[in-house]
């Protein structure tokens, strides 16, 4: 531990924590990854030194700007024949045991300005290779977690995903986001008897647990049996910045027309991954049921079953005929895009008429908190965590009930008092899951722990 003074009102001593970079590593983003970046700020914030562990597929090299640039992009050519076979043996021979991470020196030299949004706050980064892959495998063979050896002992390591792997001599916390692959099977492609497995196994070794709401803590003590006491929820913290919440209305409307062709507050919006948890199928029915002229626009990409989840996409459903002055011209019913940048994102958030959020079941709920925090209605659902994120601030439905989702897309549409009503209190609401308040509730987490 290192003496730093009282800074910003919080810890008057810095810890050195490690996290890890498993999310962050990945091409495009994800809310586990917003999790983890997030984290890393708010530890940066809280006068902690941090050190990141990414498990990138390249191997050590003595040479320092190889490291860099291979931290960047591993394809940097084939290695020798013979050390790959000695590389292999000797983590088959050692198991769990094999992981040593090395520094990699960020010194400039490669032009990254294009990771700079995907990147989390660091003082270090280090890297095992392929240690994230390597440890499942491991895991899956020897049933053990794998041990990571890393230049300095921290003295808190908190893993932002259920891993099987710990650092020796240090407290090893984990966030478990949600026990979607256990509460909702049928949702995820996850080897479920390999994930129980791990789970029960962190259960015995973890020296704490980490979640993002009180429905994720009630899953992890009750499906799990880990003691109450063994597991805090510290939520999330919502947070956009400036640059793009507060960009003018009318640059706004005009990003909105040129991505989709519809106005500014013309529309629905869905956004994030095309899979069975997020319930995309009953929501275009829903929505079509409706029968309202305001277009629905999705965006994210396609992930497993999204082909039954966009059964009702015919050319019949995706566009509709009006007539004005007697002319009868064509428009989308449903524009599809499959990716936004996040600044474009954020625009189309902002242009919505309302959001639609009808997930079966979510650990935490970022998207409808990022909705609310832009002053757009949010159409949600009443299980898991959202009606305690949501609050009172948006529509919740049954997310099984399409007939119930129809209606609150048609009382959201005509009513302009209750879309303000909904903008208001869902700024009001996002606020109490600011950055500051969520620095607060890691504070007292690592003040326990530490």
């Amino acid at each position: 531990m290192v003496d730093a003074g009282y800074q910003n009102g919080y810890a008057p001593r810095m810890a050195d924590i490690l996290i890890d970079g498993f999310n962050l590593g990945l091409e495009k983003g994800t809310g586990v990854a917003t999790y983890a970046r997030n984290l890393s700020y708010e530890l940066h914030n809280l006068n902690h030194h941090v050190s990141v562990l990414y498990g990138n597929r390249a191997a050590p090299s003595r040479d320092k700007l190889l490291r860099e640039i291979t931290f960047y992009d591993s394809n940097v050519g084939d290695r020798s024949r013979l050390l790959e076979i000695v590389d292999q043996a000797h983590r088959a021979v050692l198991g769990p045991l094999g992981h040593v991470a090395s520094e990699v020196p960020i010194t400039g030299a490669v032009v990254a300005r294009q990771f700079a949004a995907r990147l989390p706050y660091y003082d270090q980064i280090l890297n095992a290779a392929d240690v994230f892959t390597r440890a499942q495998n491991a895991f899956h063979l020897w049933k053990r977690l794998s041990r990571v050896r890393v230049p300095r002992r921290p003295d808190l390591v908190h893993w932002t995903y259920p891993l099987p792997l710990k650092v020796k001599g240090a407290p090893n916390i984990y966030t478990l986001h949600d026990l979607v692959p256990l509460r909702l099977p049928y949702t995820t492609l996850d080897n479920k008897r390999r994930y129980l497995r791990m789970l029960q196994k962190l259960a015995q070794k973890a020296d704490h647990f980490v979640t993002v709401s009180e429905c994720s803590r009630r899953d992890i003590i009750e499906c799990l049996g880990v003691a109450p006491e063994r597991v805090t929820n510290t939520y999330q913290s919502v947070d956009i910045p400036a640059k793009f919440r507060d960009k003018p209305e009318d640059v706004v409307a005009r990003e909105v027309e040129g991505a989709t062709g519809v106005g500014y507050k013309d529309y629905f919006l869905f956004w994030g991954s095309i899979e069975p948890k997020k319930n995309i199928g009953r929501m275009i029915e829903a929505y079509l049921a409706s029968k309202v002229d305001s277009p629905l626009v999705i965006v994210g990409a396609r992930a497993w079953k999204s082909d039954d989840e966009l059964r009702l996409l015919n050319d019949e459903n995706i566009r509709f005929l009006r007539t004005i002055d007697q002319d009868t011209y064509t428009r989308k019913r449903v524009i599809q895009l499959s990716y936004a940048p996040f600044a474009l994102l954020v625009s189309l958030i902002r242009g919505a008429k309302a959001a639609l959020f009808p997930s079966l079941y979510e650990g935490f709920g970022l998207p409808a908190l990022e909705a609310m925090l832009l002053g757009t209605p949010v159409i949600s659902t009443n299980t898991s965590s959202l009606p305690e994120i949501a609050g009172d601030a948006a529509l919740l439905v049954d997310p099984y009930d399409t007939t119930a989702i129809a209606q609150a897309i048609r009382a959201i549409d005509a009513d302009a008092d209750l879309r303000a009503h909904c903008a208001r209190s869902g700024i009001v609401r996002a606020a109490e899951f600011s950055p500051a308040a969520y620095r607060d509730r890691l504070k007292h987490l690592y003040d326990k722990i530490l």
